[in-house]
């Protein structure tokens, strides 16, 4: 079941495309559903896919295709945008690309939890093979608590983008629906730990339903 924000978001996009051959831009949104933060956008994008309403589709930052209404029901005629000159769906392939590109969505702490979505517009490159199938975005760390397991304030992480994840996995996660981290996922008994690879930090640990698993490590980029 949606929520209301999610159901005048669904609504929105409908109508959107109903008029444009391009999705609304995250400043677009920010205003027509009255918010001040892309992070909130992002949030409800993400609700919207959990559940089956919209899909995005990897390595392509704004194609959304809406798959259901607001009632639940299936869209037929179902809106695939992400520029005028790619309206129309294109086939998966197989065959690696000279280059692929995920969205970089600004920056994650890895350290004291900030708000993990600031910029969710640019891309970055990436060599085909750092990336499969699925769903993939990146984030700027930001804090020094996993330099242990090799990741630096600085770095570029790439994130496969899932809600499920194992334990001693290193995650995004979002606590509270507000603030989001990278840690290294413990799971104990029915609580969540949060583990920093710093001896200067120590573990968080969580009721399952204060933490929502936004997407695993899947590679690194750093610049010298």
């Amino acid at each position: 079941m949606l929520t209301q924000q999610q159901k005048h978001m669904l609504t929105v996009l409908i109508d959107h495309f109903s008029n444009h051959d391009v999705p609304p831009s995250f400043e677009e949104l920010c205003t027509t559903m009255n918010l001040k933060s892309k992070s909130g956008i992002h949030r409800l994008l993400s609700g919207l896919e959990e559940r089956g309403y919209i899909r995005r589709l990897p390595n392509r930052a704004r194609a959304i295709e809406v798959l259901k209404y607001p009632d639940g029901s299936p869209k037929t005629d179902r809106t695939l945008v992400d520029h005028p000159s790619k309206a129309q769906p294109q086939p998966y392939q197989d065959d690696p690309q000279p280059q692929a590109s995920v969205p970089l969505l600004g920056k994650i702490a890895a350290g004291t939890p900030i708000a993990a979505i600031s910029n969710p517009m640019d891309e970055i490159s990436l060599p085909p093979h750092m990336i499969g199938r699925g769903e993939f975005y990146a984030l700027e760390i930001e804090g020094d608590s996993m330099i242990d397991a090799g990741i630096f304030d600085g770095d570029t992480v790439i994130i496969q983008r899932q809600d499920t994840a194992q334990s001693g996995d290193i995650v995004v996660a979002l606590i509270d629906d507000e603030e989001a981290t990278l840690k290294r996922l413990r799971k104990k008994g029915k609580s969540i730990a949060l583990e920093p690879a710093n001896a200067l930090y120590e573990t968080r640990i969580f009721g399952p339903d204060r933490v929502r698993i936004q997407g695993r490590l899947a590679g690194l980029i750093r610049e010298y």
